[in-house]
């Protein structure tokens, strides 16, 4: 099995903390809906990832949330006190998290050496032994512990808010 180098770094990233995950491959997913086909056996809350702008473009935020859930982003925009949430572009994507379209995660913050990213995640979540995420590439499926995976995100520095949706 050969790793993208996408990929590659978020390995590496876990291992250094001394993060144990499980790896899944599988056929490139753009949607939930694909993706949820191919989670038949991947243990965990499978989690959606919506990357967000506020109108002014000067916010961004990952927002994480169980794959069955939606996001209404007017409730979204007045918890967070900004101006109207919108999903910000792939060039944005690209510039903020290093990611292409399709393939948003939260390894992404990996890329965010600025820490100008804030994390959004659905408070539902903690409650999850396990959750699972894209490594950076849409055609794997990694998952690890909830308190794992709030041990990456430490690591990483961004701002992180827990919120109902």
């Amino acid at each position: 099995m050969t790793l993208s180098s996408e990929e590659q770094s978020v390995h590496f990233a876990l291992n250094e903390l001394k993060i144990s995950f499980v790896r899944f491959e599988h056929p490139p997913v753009f949607t939930v809906e694909q993706a949820e086909i191919q989670w038949a056996g991947v243990p965990g809350i499978h989690c959606k990832n919506l990357f967000l702008r506020n109108k002014k473009g000067n916010r961004h935020y990952l927002v994480i949330l169980p794959g069955h859930k939606q996001a209404d982003l007017k409730q979204l925009t007045r918890c967070l006190g900004t101006d109207r949430l919108s999903f910000a572009s792939a060039e944005r994507l690209r510039r903020y998290l290093g990611l292409k379209p399709g393939s948003v995660s939260p390894f992404g913050l990996i890329n965010d050496s600025e820490r100008t990213v804030s994390v959004v995640i659905d408070r539902e979540l903690r409650e999850a032994e396990a959750v699972s995420f894209h490594p950076n590439v849409n055609t794997a499926t990694l998952s690890l512990a909830f308190h794992d995976f709030e041990k990456f995100l430490d690591s990483r520095g961004n701002r992180i808010v827990y919120q109902d949706f």
